[in-house]
C-alpha cells in the first residue's frame, strides 16, 4: 500500500466496543414506556455499522416508520445521557496509537451512529487533540461511502484510506474510491480488503513504517 496522507476510522468494533452501553439504552426507554421488547447484546451486534433505519426495522418490526423514528430520537437522547458516564472498552493500544498516528498523519472518524454520538467517544477516550473531523450518518442521514467523501473534499485529503471492522464498510470503502483496511479484532468478517491488521499495535507500526 502506498503511504496514505490521512486515516479515516470507523468507531463501533475498531476504536472501541460500547455495544452493551448501547443495549442498555434501547432497554431503559422499552421500560419507561411499557413497550416489552428487550434488545440483548447479541443482537446490537449484529445491527453494528447499520444505518438507523435498518437497526429500527429490527429491533421494532411491529411500529411503522413515524413510529420508529421518533423511538430512535428518544433512545439516542438516554444513550447520549449514559456514555459520557458508562462509555464502553476502548481496544488495547487506540489511545497510544492514535497519538502516533496524528504525528504522521490526519485523522477522521465516520460512523452511522446519530448525531453527536461520535463528539461523546472522543471526550470519553481523551483523543480530542488526535482527531481532526468526524461525521456520523445521523448529521446527514448520509451513507459512509459520500461522508468519506465529504471529509476528504472539505479537508483536500488526496489519498485517504478507511480502517473498519465490517464487510459492509469494505463496500462502502470501494464505492468512496479509497483502500479500506480491515481490522479483524472488530465486530464482521471479510475478505475484501487492502491490508488486514489483528490488533491496533500492528495497524499503528505498520502505518508508522511507511515513508
Amino acid at each position: 500500500m502506498q503511504k496514505p496522507d490521512s486515516l479515516i476510522f470507523d468507531m463501533d468494533g475498531t476504536l472501541w466496543d460500547a455495544v452493551d452501553t448501547y443495549a442498555e439504552s434501547w432497554n431503559l426507554v422499552f421500560n419507561e414506556l411499557g413497550i416489552d421488547i428487550t434488545v440483548l447484546r447479541e443482537q446490537v451486534l449484529k445491527m453494528v455499522g447499520m444505518e438507523a433505519s435498518k437497526v429500527t426495522s429490527r429491533v421494532m418490526p411491529d411500529f411503522d416508520d413515524e413510529k420508529r423514528r421518533d423511538m430512535y430520537k428518544i433512545v439516542n437522547e438516554k444513550r447520549r445521557e449514559l456514555l459520557p458516564v458508562k462509555g464502553g472498552i476502548l481496544y488495547p493500544g487506540v489511545k497510544e496509537g492514535l497519538k502516533k498516528l496524528a504525528g504522521k498523519y490526519q485523522l477522521f472518524i465516520v460512523s452511522n451512529c446519530d448525531k453527536g454520538i461520535i463528539p461523546l467517544f472522543i471526550e470519553w477516550a481523551g483523543i480530542n487533540e488526535y482527531i481532526t473531523d468526524e461525521l456520523a450518518h445521523g448529521v446527514n442521514l448520509m451513507p459512509k461511502n459520500h461522508n468519506i467523501n465529504l471529509l476528504a473534499d472539505k479537508h483536500g485529503l488526496k489519498k485517504p484510506v478507511y480502517i473498519g471492522d465490517t464487510a459492509g464498510d469494505g463496500q462502502e470503502s470501494r464505492k468512496a474510491g479509497v483502500p479500506f483496511v480491515f481490522v479483524s479484532y472488530g465486530f464482521g468478517e471479510t475478505e475484501d480488503y487492502d491490508a488486514k491488521f489483528d490488533d491496533f499495535d500492528s495497524l499503528t507500526d505498520y502505518f508508522m513504517s511507511l515513508e
